[in-house]
């Protein structure tokens, strides 16, 4: 286990009392666990500013009737084949599928190729959930 560093903070009453309330809501047995992971949600913000490697998953909305829409799909992850690790395709109904890719690679390769899936014609949603290796994490 890590070695702990006990260290106090002062902050205003009144975001105090805001932080108090975001612990009981979100269901955190701590402040030190609250912090902790403010924390580390900022270091993944750094990381991907920084444009180190970094890990995320792109999740596609898309009606794949769209003519030749899943070819182009499959095309664009085939020329990025390096930064992607798993694909999860799933039919939600007759017309409409969803698709999640586990990325990972330098931040802007990743940014960029869910930036390319977002453009095809088709794609009704798409997002970038951002992610890190935890190399810098622990």
């Amino acid at each position: 286990m890590s070695e702990l560093v006990r260290f106090s903070v002062s902050i205003e009453k009144p975001l105090y009392r805001l932080m108090q309330k975001l612990l009981k809501k979100s269901g955190y047995a701590n402040r030190s666990e609250f912090i902790r992971d403010l924390i580390r949600e900022h270091l993944v913000e750094e990381q991907w500013k920084s444009n180190e490697e970094a890990l995320g998953t792109i999740t596609l909305i898309f009606d794949h009737h769209k003519r030749e829409l899943s070819n182009r799909l499959l095309d664009l992850q085939h020329d990025h084949h390096q930064n992607i690790l798993a694909t999860t395709h799933v039919h939600l109904d007759h017309d409409m599928c969803v698709e999640t890719i586990l990325v990972k690679g330098r931040a802007r390769k990743v940014q960029e190729l869910a930036n390319l899936l977002r453009k095809e014609k088709g794609v009704l949603h798409a997002s970038l959930s951002i992610g890190s290796t935890g190399k810098r994490l622990a």
